[in-house]
Protein backbone atom coordinates (compact mmCIF):
# COMPACT_ATOMS: atom_id res chain seq x y z
CA UNK A 1 0.00 0.00 0.00
CA UNK A 2 1.31 3.36 -0.55
CA UNK A 3 2.73 5.17 2.33
CA UNK A 4 0.52 8.24 3.53
CA UNK A 5 1.74 11.71 2.49
CA UNK A 6 0.70 13.37 5.57
CA UNK A 7 2.74 13.85 8.56
CA UNK A 8 1.18 14.01 12.10
CA UNK A 9 2.41 13.68 15.67
CA UNK A 10 -0.07 11.76 16.93
CA UNK A 11 0.88 10.24 20.36
CA UNK A 12 -0.83 7.33 20.99
CA UNK A 13 -0.95 5.84 24.27
CA UNK A 14 -2.39 8.30 27.08
CA UNK A 15 -5.30 8.53 24.55
CA UNK A 16 -5.93 4.38 24.44
CA UNK A 17 -5.50 4.17 28.50
CA UNK A 18 -8.69 4.26 29.40
CA UNK A 19 -10.19 2.41 27.04
CA UNK A 20 -8.16 -0.39 28.52
CA UNK A 21 -9.98 -1.72 31.38
CA UNK A 22 -12.00 -3.72 30.40
CA UNK A 23 -12.75 -5.92 27.37
CA UNK A 24 -15.86 -7.68 27.95
CA UNK A 25 -18.13 -7.25 24.58
CA UNK A 26 -21.61 -5.29 25.02
CA UNK A 27 -22.51 -6.63 21.73
CA UNK A 28 -22.87 -10.10 20.32
CA UNK A 29 -20.51 -12.58 19.56
CA UNK A 30 -19.96 -14.47 16.27
CA UNK A 31 -20.46 -18.06 17.86
CA UNK A 32 -17.86 -20.89 16.66
CA UNK A 33 -15.17 -23.66 18.70
CA UNK A 34 -12.51 -21.68 17.52
CA UNK A 35 -11.25 -19.29 19.91
CA UNK A 36 -12.42 -15.87 19.74
CA UNK A 37 -9.49 -12.94 19.05
CA UNK A 38 -11.25 -11.38 21.76
CA UNK A 39 -10.41 -14.16 24.17
CA UNK A 40 -6.62 -14.63 23.00
CA UNK A 41 -5.71 -10.99 23.58
CA UNK A 42 -7.22 -10.94 27.33
CA UNK A 43 -5.30 -14.23 27.70
CA UNK A 44 -1.86 -12.70 26.26
CA UNK A 45 -2.68 -9.36 27.83
CA UNK A 46 -2.70 -11.67 31.36
CA UNK A 47 0.65 -13.52 30.41
CA UNK A 48 1.65 -10.00 29.80
CA UNK A 49 0.79 -8.55 33.48
CA UNK A 50 2.34 -11.29 35.24
CA UNK A 51 5.79 -10.94 33.14
CA UNK A 52 6.05 -7.10 33.94
CA UNK A 53 4.38 -5.75 31.20
CA UNK A 54 1.41 -3.92 32.32
CA UNK A 55 1.87 -0.98 29.27
CA UNK A 56 2.25 -3.30 26.45
CA UNK A 57 -0.78 -5.31 27.74
CA UNK A 58 -3.05 -2.20 27.71
CA UNK A 59 -1.87 -0.93 24.02
CA UNK A 60 -3.14 -4.72 22.90
CA UNK A 61 -6.51 -4.73 25.20
CA UNK A 62 -7.08 -1.06 23.36
CA UNK A 63 -6.24 -2.82 20.35
CA UNK A 64 -9.38 -5.79 20.98
CA UNK A 65 -11.79 -2.78 21.87
CA UNK A 66 -11.01 -0.38 18.96
CA UNK A 67 -11.29 -3.74 16.25
CA UNK A 68 -14.46 -4.89 18.44
CA UNK A 69 -16.12 -1.24 18.57
CA UNK A 70 -15.43 -1.64 14.50
CA UNK A 71 -17.22 -4.97 14.22
CA UNK A 72 -20.40 -3.80 16.02
CA UNK A 73 -20.42 -0.86 13.18
CA UNK A 74 -20.12 -2.96 10.36
CA UNK A 75 -21.34 -6.49 11.41
CA UNK A 76 -23.23 -5.68 14.58
CA UNK A 77 -21.16 -8.42 16.36
CA UNK A 78 -18.52 -7.49 19.23
CA UNK A 79 -15.75 -10.53 18.14
CA UNK A 80 -14.63 -12.92 15.54
CA UNK A 81 -13.18 -16.19 15.75
CA UNK A 82 -9.71 -16.29 15.18
CA UNK A 83 -9.54 -17.59 11.47
CA UNK A 84 -11.99 -15.39 10.53
CA UNK A 85 -9.72 -12.30 10.62
CA UNK A 86 -8.49 -12.11 7.07
CA UNK A 87 -7.09 -10.04 5.02
CA UNK A 88 -10.91 -8.27 3.78
CA UNK A 89 -11.21 -7.52 7.65
CA UNK A 90 -8.22 -6.07 8.39
CA UNK A 91 -8.79 -3.66 5.05
CA UNK A 92 -12.22 -2.58 6.06
CA UNK A 93 -10.62 -2.22 9.70
CA UNK A 94 -8.16 -0.25 8.57
CA UNK A 95 -10.94 2.53 6.17
CA UNK A 96 -13.07 2.66 9.32
CA UNK A 97 -9.84 4.25 11.42
CA UNK A 98 -9.33 6.21 8.68
CA UNK A 99 -12.91 7.35 8.68
CA UNK A 100 -12.57 7.87 12.43
CA UNK A 101 -10.35 10.82 11.77
CA UNK A 102 -7.22 9.45 13.11
CA UNK A 103 -3.72 10.14 11.67
CA UNK A 104 -1.95 7.67 9.56
CA UNK A 105 1.16 6.53 12.60
CA UNK A 106 -2.39 5.81 14.75
CA UNK A 107 -4.06 3.54 12.25
CA UNK A 108 -0.86 1.79 11.80
CA UNK A 109 -0.40 1.78 15.66
CA UNK A 110 -3.48 -0.37 16.20
CA UNK A 111 -2.86 -2.69 12.54
CA UNK A 112 0.87 -3.25 14.31
CA UNK A 113 -0.39 -4.48 17.60
CA UNK A 114 -3.65 -6.61 15.91
CA UNK A 115 -0.80 -8.38 13.52
CA UNK A 116 1.29 -8.80 16.10
CA UNK A 117 -1.39 -10.45 17.95
CA UNK A 118 -2.03 -12.66 15.32
CA UNK A 119 1.13 -13.65 14.74
CA UNK A 120 1.42 -15.32 18.47
CA UNK A 121 -2.05 -16.88 17.78
CA UNK A 122 0.28 -18.46 14.53
CA UNK A 123 3.26 -19.23 16.64
CA UNK A 124 0.98 -21.39 19.24
CA UNK A 125 -0.65 -23.53 16.19
CA UNK A 126 -3.84 -21.69 16.62
CA UNK A 127 -4.09 -20.28 13.32
CA UNK A 128 -2.32 -20.72 9.84
CA UNK A 129 0.07 -17.63 8.69
CA UNK A 130 -1.83 -15.76 6.11
CA UNK A 131 -0.63 -12.63 4.54
CA UNK A 132 -3.80 -10.53 5.67
CA UNK A 133 -2.00 -7.25 6.14
CA UNK A 134 -0.21 -7.38 2.75
CA UNK A 135 -3.19 -4.09 1.66
CA UNK A 136 -2.45 -2.08 4.52
CA UNK A 137 0.23 0.15 5.89
CA UNK A 138 1.87 -0.52 8.51
CA UNK A 139 4.55 2.03 8.66
CA UNK A 140 5.66 4.63 10.81
CA UNK A 141 5.46 8.43 9.15
CA UNK A 142 7.69 11.18 10.37
CA UNK A 143 6.07 13.21 12.71
CA UNK A 144 6.33 16.65 13.54
CA UNK A 145 8.84 18.28 15.60
CA UNK A 146 8.84 17.47 19.21
CA UNK A 147 11.81 19.21 20.12
CA UNK A 148 12.20 22.51 21.82
CA UNK A 149 15.62 24.64 21.68
CA UNK A 150 18.38 25.65 24.43
CA UNK A 151 16.87 28.95 24.25
CA UNK A 152 13.16 27.74 25.13
CA UNK A 153 14.39 25.24 28.10
CA UNK A 154 16.06 28.12 29.73
CA UNK A 155 12.77 30.46 29.81
CA UNK A 156 10.97 27.21 31.06
CA UNK A 157 13.52 27.22 33.95
CA UNK A 158 13.61 31.16 34.81
CA UNK A 159 10.01 31.39 35.01
CA UNK A 160 8.49 32.47 38.33
CA UNK A 161 6.48 29.87 39.65
CA UNK A 162 4.91 29.50 42.87
CA UNK A 163 7.05 27.50 45.75
CA UNK A 164 5.23 24.06 45.81
CA UNK A 165 2.52 24.60 42.99
CA UNK A 166 1.41 22.08 40.31
CA UNK A 167 3.58 23.96 37.89
CA UNK A 168 6.52 23.57 39.88
CA UNK A 169 6.51 20.31 39.99
CA UNK A 170 5.16 20.09 36.03
CA UNK A 171 8.58 22.61 35.12
CA UNK A 172 11.24 20.66 37.53
CA UNK A 173 10.29 17.11 36.07
CA UNK A 174 10.46 18.81 32.60
CA UNK A 175 13.95 19.85 33.56
CA UNK A 176 14.72 16.57 35.77
CA UNK A 177 14.09 14.49 32.98
CA UNK A 178 16.20 16.71 30.44
CA UNK A 179 19.47 16.80 33.04
CA UNK A 180 19.08 12.98 33.17
CA UNK A 181 19.42 12.46 29.58
CA UNK A 182 15.80 12.49 28.33
CA UNK A 183 15.24 9.98 30.96
CA UNK A 184 11.34 8.53 30.28
CA UNK A 185 8.46 9.53 32.94
CA UNK A 186 8.08 6.26 34.29
CA UNK A 187 11.66 6.02 34.72
CA UNK A 188 11.36 8.90 36.95
CA UNK A 189 8.65 8.08 38.55
CA UNK A 190 10.22 4.58 39.75
CA UNK A 191 13.57 6.48 40.94
CA UNK A 192 14.73 5.71 44.50
CA UNK A 193 16.56 6.94 47.38
CA UNK A 194 19.00 3.63 46.62
CA UNK A 195 19.25 4.54 43.37
CA UNK A 196 21.14 7.14 44.22
CA UNK A 197 24.82 6.19 45.08
CA UNK A 198 28.45 8.20 45.10
CA UNK A 199 27.25 10.73 42.87
CA UNK A 200 25.74 8.72 40.19
CA UNK A 201 22.16 7.20 39.98
CA UNK A 202 21.74 3.84 38.53
CA UNK A 203 18.64 2.15 37.61
CA UNK A 204 17.38 -0.20 34.59
CA UNK A 205 14.71 1.32 32.26
CA UNK A 206 11.62 -0.46 32.35
CA UNK A 207 10.67 -0.21 28.36
CA UNK A 208 13.79 -1.94 27.82
CA UNK A 209 15.68 -3.55 30.72
CA UNK A 210 18.51 -1.87 30.00
CA UNK A 211 20.78 -0.22 33.29
CA UNK A 212 21.81 3.16 32.94
CA UNK A 213 24.23 5.00 35.12
CA UNK A 214 24.15 8.89 35.34
CA UNK A 215 26.59 11.72 37.14
CA UNK A 216 24.20 13.18 39.84
CA UNK A 217 24.24 17.11 39.01
CA UNK A 218 23.78 19.99 41.92
CA UNK A 219 21.11 20.73 39.38
CA UNK A 220 19.33 17.74 39.65
CA UNK A 221 19.83 17.81 43.86
CA UNK A 222 18.20 20.83 43.63
CA UNK A 223 15.15 20.09 42.40
CA UNK A 224 14.76 16.85 44.51
CA UNK A 225 14.87 18.96 47.58
CA UNK A 226 12.22 21.16 46.31
CA UNK A 227 10.33 17.99 45.92
CA UNK A 228 11.04 15.61 48.35
CA UNK A 229 8.28 12.90 48.61
CA UNK A 230 6.84 11.45 52.06
CA UNK A 231 9.40 10.13 54.31
CA UNK A 232 7.54 6.55 54.02
CA UNK A 233 8.03 6.47 50.44
CA UNK A 234 10.76 4.14 48.94
CA UNK A 235 10.82 6.75 45.95
CA UNK A 236 12.98 9.63 45.27
CA UNK A 237 10.03 11.93 44.15
CA UNK A 238 6.88 12.64 45.16
CA UNK A 239 4.91 11.01 41.64
CA UNK A 240 2.91 7.57 43.20
CA UNK A 241 1.56 6.16 45.71
CA UNK A 242 3.33 3.32 46.67
CA UNK A 243 0.33 2.12 48.67
CA UNK A 244 -2.21 3.26 46.20
CA UNK A 245 -4.46 0.21 44.86
CA UNK A 246 -3.37 0.31 41.15
CA UNK A 247 0.29 2.51 41.36
CA UNK A 248 0.07 1.70 37.81
CA UNK A 249 -2.47 4.09 37.56
CA UNK A 250 -1.16 6.66 40.01
CA UNK A 251 1.46 6.92 37.51
CA UNK A 252 -0.63 7.78 34.66
CA UNK A 253 -2.55 10.24 36.24
CA UNK A 254 0.13 11.97 37.42
CA UNK A 255 1.46 12.31 34.15
CA UNK A 256 -1.60 13.53 32.96
CA UNK A 257 -1.79 15.98 35.46
CA UNK A 258 2.04 16.84 34.72
CA UNK A 259 1.00 17.12 30.98
CA UNK A 260 -1.99 19.24 31.22
CA UNK A 261 0.30 21.83 33.38
CA UNK A 262 2.91 21.74 30.95
CA UNK A 263 1.04 22.48 28.25
CA UNK A 264 0.01 25.52 29.83
CA UNK A 265 3.72 26.37 30.76
CA UNK A 266 4.81 26.04 27.48
CA UNK A 267 2.49 28.51 26.02
CA UNK A 268 3.35 30.96 28.38
CA UNK A 269 6.75 31.04 26.90
CA UNK A 270 5.38 31.22 23.27
CA UNK A 271 5.88 27.57 22.02
CA UNK A 272 3.86 26.72 19.15
CA UNK A 273 3.85 22.88 19.57
CA UNK A 274 2.58 21.35 22.61
CA UNK A 275 5.23 20.84 25.80
CA UNK A 276 4.87 17.51 26.97
CA UNK A 277 7.35 15.43 29.11
CA UNK A 278 7.85 13.49 26.22
CA UNK A 279 9.55 17.09 24.66
CA UNK A 280 12.15 16.46 27.32
CA UNK A 281 13.08 13.10 25.72
CA UNK A 282 13.27 14.70 22.13
CA UNK A 283 14.89 17.57 22.91
CA UNK A 284 18.07 16.23 24.96
CA UNK A 285 18.43 14.22 21.14
CA UNK A 286 18.11 17.21 18.87
CA UNK A 287 20.50 19.45 21.03
CA UNK A 288 23.14 16.56 21.20
CA UNK A 289 23.13 16.37 17.29
CA UNK A 290 23.39 19.88 17.19
CA UNK A 291 26.17 20.01 19.48
CA UNK A 292 28.06 17.62 17.11
CA UNK A 293 27.72 14.35 19.18
CA UNK A 294 27.88 11.02 17.54
CA UNK A 295 24.74 9.19 17.35
CA UNK A 296 26.47 6.15 18.77
CA UNK A 297 26.82 8.30 21.76
CA UNK A 298 23.20 10.17 21.61
CA UNK A 299 22.15 6.03 21.49
CA UNK A 300 24.21 5.06 24.81
CA UNK A 301 22.90 8.13 26.60
CA UNK A 302 19.54 7.35 26.11
CA UNK A 303 19.29 3.54 26.47
CA UNK A 304 18.61 2.53 23.05
CA UNK A 305 18.39 -0.94 21.60
CA UNK A 306 20.02 0.64 18.55
CA UNK A 307 20.79 3.04 16.69
CA UNK A 308 17.72 3.18 14.27
CA UNK A 309 15.62 4.08 17.30
CA UNK A 310 17.96 7.15 17.88
CA UNK A 311 17.52 8.05 13.92
CA UNK A 312 13.57 8.16 14.69
CA UNK A 313 13.81 10.41 17.35
CA UNK A 314 16.35 12.61 14.94
CA UNK A 315 14.12 12.24 11.81
CA UNK A 316 11.92 15.03 13.26
CA UNK A 317 14.19 17.48 13.75
CA UNK A 318 13.28 20.97 13.06
CA UNK A 319 13.22 22.09 9.45
CA UNK A 320 14.75 25.37 10.22
CA UNK A 321 18.26 23.75 9.27
CA UNK A 322 17.16 22.82 5.89
CA UNK A 323 15.55 25.86 5.17
CA UNK A 324 18.74 27.98 5.85
CA UNK A 325 20.56 26.35 3.50
CA UNK A 326 18.17 26.59 1.01
CA UNK A 327 18.06 29.33 1.65
CA UNK A 328 22.22 29.97 1.00
CA UNK A 329 21.60 27.99 -2.24
CA UNK A 330 19.12 30.61 -3.72
CA UNK A 331 20.41 33.67 -2.64
CA UNK A 332 23.79 32.08 -4.67
CA UNK A 333 21.91 32.13 -7.63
Amino acid sequence: MNRPSAAFSCPVYPSIVAASRSIEPQQPIQQTSEPTLGEFIAAVAATMRRGGHPRTAETYVATFRSFSRFLVDSRGVADLPLGNVDSPTIESYAAWLAGCRLCPNTVSFYLRILRAALSRAVDTGMIASRPQFRHVYTGIDRTVKRAITPESIGALSRLKLPAGSASALARDMFLLSFYLRGMSFVDLCHLRHTDLRGGYVTYRRRKTGRTLTIAWTAEMQRIADRHPAPASSPYLLPLINPDAPNPRWSYINTASRINRELRRLGAAIGLQQPLTLYVARHSWASIAQSKGIPLSVISQGMGHDSEQTTRIYLASLDTAVVDRANSIIISSI
